[in-house]
């Protein structure tokens, strides 16, 4: 179990998936084979609100990985010579990991700008 800022979570392996579980939420991340939790830096997440089982989706980068990817592309020729950045639903985090993706979600939930910033998925 660990602190998310202000509520505590469970997380875990649920197969190439690894969950968080807060009060308010279940965040589930699918990083590479291999890649330490706490170095995560670009990476998809599905978050599942409790209060209403309603889905949303974020894509989240470090701003190390964005400066990563535009390097990347100035030498490749992609984004404009790696001139720009973008994606549909990106979220840009300062630091690294699961744990601090994971305070960032229970931020945006505590100062209402979660569903500004998050897309929302479709109901299955």
């Amino acid at each position: 179990m660990t602190n998310t800022g202000t509520e505590a979570a469970e997380q875990g392996w649920d197969g190439p998936w690894y969950r968080v579980r807060a009060d308010r939420f279940q965040a589930s991340f699918l990083p590479s084979a291999g890649e330490p939790l706490d170095a995560v830096c670009n990476i998809d997440v599905e978050v599942r609100l409790t209060a209403d089982g309603s889905r949303w989706s974020a894509t989240v980068f470090t701003l190390a990985e964005v400066e990563r990817l535009m390097e990347k592309g100035s030498r490749t020729g992609e984004d404009l010579d790696g001139r720009c950045f973008w994606c549909s639903d990106g979220l840009i985090v300062r630091d690294p990991g699961i744990d601090n993706i994971t305070q960032v979600l229970t931020g945006l939930l505590d100062c209402g700008d979660f569903a500004q910033v998050l897309h929302r998925l479709d109901d299955e």
